[in-house]
């Protein structure tokens, strides 16, 4: 049996928040292990809009010129009708005066990687094992994983997403904090696909389902499909699931038929319920959560990646502070930042029911809005609440 000694830290998961973890965990004088159930990091997916305390802690990795190097300067939303016309729809250049030019879309398996990059030369790394059992003693966690030996670290973190083995493993079921909003979502990456529209997020919308399309670069399309639930569990297949798409959007206008088409062709695809994880406390013992596994806010909230780099940043910043008493970094890892995530999960919810409408009139009045954002000082007023963060972002004086 391997044995760390208590400054040996286990992350769960190598997506946003489990890299950045490893990174300030090295600042803090810790020594991060992490490991993920992938054979590799993940590729494809879908784009983020990225800004906020997520662009902050990038900034203060040194990835600021990276990220816009590997980003795109969307400038335009545009809703189109059955026949693709436009009917609705508003620039961009909002988010960017509201953020002072600190704003930017990218790959969110680009923002992965550079963030696994920048901490990589410092961190033990596991790929293709998963935590499998956890024992917690007075000093240590015995740790069991799926393929490799049994081992004892001083804290475990899970950043290992919405469905985290580590939460289930410490807390209970998911279905104890997971709150269905009432959707899913599909994203499916493709090459060579036509018409292709520069920088510009193109949406058509039914009552309760939504398809977008993004150009990526060499010559790649993402699309994004978003559609009501009936609560129902969800196919587990690829088949399966590639048939709900076509059920729910094979009646559809514009390029739906088109898009579906090219669905025949993939071998991968990101597939899953849109919905939240509450929990009353994100820590219990020595382990704790972080991200999505804490307090996944929604894939449709659009701040899910810079919300995990926020809660991975503040964790290992009060770790450091607490001079190794982790139950009082915990308490202070929750107390800074629960009432934000609470106020970002509520704004969550409103977005999503905006976003797909389930209604002809919901459609209706959702297109109003959007173009009155045409209208000089509106769309500020309008979301400039949910663009501009009210939290500060603690310093903190990291030992090594």
């Amino acid at each position: 049996m391997a044995i760390a000694g208590n400054r040996s830290v286990l992350i769960s998961g190598a997506g946003i928040a489990g890299p950045t973890l490893a990174y300030w965990l090295n600042k803090a004088g810790y020594d991060p292990v992490l490991v993920e159930h992938a054979p590799t990091l993940r590729t494809g997916g879908y784009v983020i809009d990225f800004w906020g305390l997520g662009y902050d802690i990038a900034e203060r990795m040194g990835l600021r010129d990276e990220i816009h190097r590997l980003g795109y300067s969307v400038r335009e939303m545009r809703i189109v009708d059955g026949s693709g016309e436009r009917i609705a729809g508003f620039g961009t250049k909002v988010f960017q005066e509201l953020t002072d030019g600190r704003y930017v879309t990218l790959a969110r398996s680009e923002l992965s990687r550079l963030l696994f990059e920048k901490g990589r030369d410092r961190t033990e790394l596991i790929f293709g094992d998963e935590v499998a059992g956890l024992e917690q003693q007075d000093d240590h966690v015995r740790v069991r994983f799926r393929h490799g030996e049994e081992r004892r670290f001083g804290l475990v973190i899970g950043a290992d997403g919405l469905h985290s083995p580590v939460r289930r493993l410490v807390f209970g079921a998911q279905d104890r904090f997971e709150k269905d909003l009432g959707y899913a979502v599909a994203a499916l990456e493709v090459a060579g696909y036509r018409p292709r529209d520069e920088d510009v997020y193109v949406l058509y919308g039914q009552p309760g389902r939504m398809l977008g399309r993004f150009t990526l670069r060499q010559d790649r399309t993402l699309f994004l499909f978003v559609f009501a639930t009936d609560g129902a569990p969800l196919p587990q297949t690829l088949d399966g699931q590639k048939q709900m798409l076509r059920a729910r959007f094979g009646d559809g206008g514009w390029e739906c038929l088109r898009i579906l088409d090219a669905l025949d062709a993939a071998d991968a695809l990101y597939f899953d319920r849109v919905s939240q994880i509450r929990m009353p406390g994100w820590s219990q013992g020595r382990v704790a959560l972080v991200g999505d596994a804490a307090f996944c806010v929604s894939l449709m909230a659009g701040q899910g990646s810079a919300l995990a780099m926020t809660s991975a940043y503040v964790l290992a910043g009060e770790l450091a502070r607490a001079a190794g008493d982790h139950e009082a970094a915990f308490r202070r890892y929750d107390s800074l930042l629960r009432a934000y995530i609470e106020l970002k999960q509520r704004g969550a919810e409103r977005f999503s029911a905006a976003m797909a409408p389930k209604t002809r009139l919901g459609l209706w009045f959702r297109n109003q809005v959007v173009r009155a954002f045409a209208l000089p000082g509106l769309a500020t007023l309008t979301i400039g609440r949910e663009i501009t963060d009210r939290l500060e972002l603690p310093d903190y004086d990291w030992p090594s």
